[in-house]
């Protein structure tokens, strides 16, 4: 029973994840993957921050949770907030739209809003535990 718990969990873990990773591909009016394999290192240093914001958030709202469905409501309210990040860091640079910024491949701006993403899920994960 025991690894049959552990393989539903860990595919739990990975199905949130790359559904995160999915939502925040539809944050932006460009694709992603497609900037990436173009050689757009911006892109890839805000994607490598939002796979990491989200990796921390499900880390940690798995190991405080007990149970799989309480784990995922716990992700949800702190993916949420890592999401909202980029729509708040967005609005309160209007000199900047990240979007546009990124998609030039201003790596200084895909670097800092990786570190933004990071803070935030670091931040918002201690309010999880």
């Amino acid at each position: 029973m025991i690894v049959f718990n552990v393989v539903v969990s860990l595919f739990v873990i990975v199905l949130l994840q790359f559904g995160g990773m999915y939502i925040f591909s539809l944050m932006t009016p460009y694709r992603e993957m497609e900037e990436v394999n173009n050689g757009n290192v911006a892109v890839g240093i805000s994607m490598g921050g939002q796979f990491v914001a989200t990796a921390i958030v499900l880390g940690i709202a798995a190991y405080t949770n007990s149970s799989i469905s309480h784990m995922s409501l716990w992700f949800a309210a702190g993916y949420v907030c890592v999401v909202a990040t980029y729509w708040v860091f967005d609005w309160l640079t209007p000199g900047v739209k990240l979007s546009d910024q990124l998609k030039q491949g201003n790596v200084a701006v895909g670097t800092l809003l990786a570190a933004v993403y990071i803070g935030i899920a670091i931040a918002v994960s201690s309010l999880i535990v």
